[in-house]
């Protein structure tokens, strides 16, 4: 009977080993560098600011914008905003003029860090925050050809950001492109205010 007993334990102490060691059901594992370099969110950002610049009228060849053509005035990347609160933004609406400032620049576009300026209206936490009184002052002082300003806005299960290009001087939109993310945890925690 004792071998038996020896056994049963011996059995039970084995499966409880299998317990504590198998994977949880359910638990997340952390990302990878290769899913972080492959990241949709960031590629879904760039392919927009390929589209937004797609849209941008091609100026006359003695002035023309594109970034082959040698020098041409920079672009301003404005801090994107909450469209139900065009003075806030978040981490969300930050991140994603960064990526556009990248990317506009890896494209061969001249983009003005306004980070590094003097005289920019920056409201603590919320970035470069660019609204139509301030464009046209900004936009002169620092020679720009453009701005891009933007807003997103969350539904239930989506962020709808709109992408603009803005002629300083008279406020037109020269150029427009709006896609979506997907209101994920990601994308969730880049909303949430801290």
């Amino acid at each position: 009977m004792r071998p038996l007993i020896y056994t049963a334990l011996a059995a039970a102490s084995l499966l409880l080993t299998a317990c504590e060691t198998a994977p949880k059901v359910g638990s997340v594992s952390e990302p990878t560098y290769e899913q972080a370099q492959n990241n949709a969110f960031n590629l879904t950002n760039y392919n927009a600011v390929g589209e937004l610049m797609r849209r941008y009228p091609t100026a006359p060849a003695s002035s023309s914008n594109a970034p082959d053509s040698g020098y041409s005035a920079p672009f301003i990347v404005a801090t994107l905003v909450n469209i139900d609160q065009l003075e806030q933004s978040s981490t969300l609406g930050r991140l994603i003029s960064e990526q556009v400032a990248s990317r506009m620049s890896q494209l061969g576009y001249g983009v003005l860090e306004l980070k590094v300026r003097n005289g920019v209206y920056m409201k603590r936490n919320e970035g470069e925050l660019l609204l139509t009184r301030e464009i046209k002052e900004v936009a002169s002082t620092h020679n720009a050809q453009a701005v891009i300003v933007g807003t997103y806005a969350e539904s239930s299960n989506m962020v709808y950001v709109n992408l603009k290009v803005v002629n300083p001087a008279s406020n037109l939109i020269l150029a427009a492109y709006d896609y979506a993310l997907p209101l994920d945890k990601q994308i969730h925690s880049l909303i949430r205010k801290r």
